[in-house]
């Protein structure tokens, strides 16, 4: 058993820690900046990313809502974008800019440098380890194991096989019964405050916010903020003794 001290959670309290839940796109793999790279190589500029964004968040509730899979809707989403700016374009075009898109964020895609030497520390204490993702497809499986992450993860909890997403508490819950541990014993970290962080609060968990961009705002109460994964070890202080 692995006991925690969350000084910065819960203060003068001791908490045992039993498992960490992590989102993955940009709290463990740098999607937007290889979205945003893909997108501008198709493109020709950066200027489109918070139209794209916007579109892209609407799409994937559509997808995990089930109304369409993940394939069908990158498809509806890049023929939509694009008749936003005028271009309407026939299957095969959106086939082939689609395909250029993700061979693109394929090739630029990557894992923050604070990733691997956190897990690896996550797994010598003993504590479990989960994905829980707003994506809405086992391509998310595929992410994980392309970047060499995928067997860290004792459990991968996936909206879009859930029908049911962050800030839901349901997916938290999944994901604390997938790893056979207490909400009240486990901590999810993600790049998103409200979606993330104060989510898992909600459900019954310690919410850590990982806020990479440097641009702070008030952090609520039973939530604590890191600016880097290599952090989450002092947040963490664990006596390995017992």
């Amino acid at each position: 058993m692995v006991t925690s001290v969350l000084t910065r959670l819960v203060p003068d309290t001791t908490v045992e820690v039993h498992a960490v839940c992590l989102d993955i796109d940009d709290t463990l793999i740098d999607y937007d900046g290889s979205a945003r790279s893909a997108l501008a190589a198709l493109v020709g500029h950066d200027g489109a990313w918070p139209d794209w964004q916007r579109m892209t968040d609407e799409h994937v509730a559509r997808a995990i809502s089930g109304e369409f899979d993940y394939d069908t809707m990158r498809r509806v989403r890049t023929k939509a974008f694009f008749a936003g700016r005028g271009e309407y374009l026939d299957d095969a075009e959106v086939f082939r800019r689609e395909e250029h898109r993700l061979a693109e964020m394929e090739r630029s895609l990557r894992v923050f440098d604070d990733v691997v030497p956190c897990l690896d520390w996550l797994r010598a204490t003993g504590i479990k380890i989960a994905a829980v993702t707003n994506a809405s497809g086992a391509h998310q499986r595929a992410k994980l194991a392309a970047a060499g992450l995928g067997g860290f993860f004792d459990h991968v909890a996936i909206a879009g096989e859930l029908g049911v997403a962050k800030p839901d508490p349901q997916i938290f819950l999944t994901a604390c019964a997938g790893l056979g541990v207490d909400p009240g014993t486990a901590v999810h970290v993600g790049d998103r405050l409200d979606v993330d962080a104060v989510g898992a609060r909600n459900a019954g968990m310690h919410g850590v916010w990982l806020n990479r961009t440097g641009r702070w705002s008030d952090v609520p109460a039973g939530v604590a903020a890191i600016a880097s994964l290599a952090e989450l070890p002092e947040l963490l202080v664990c006596d390995l003794s017992g």
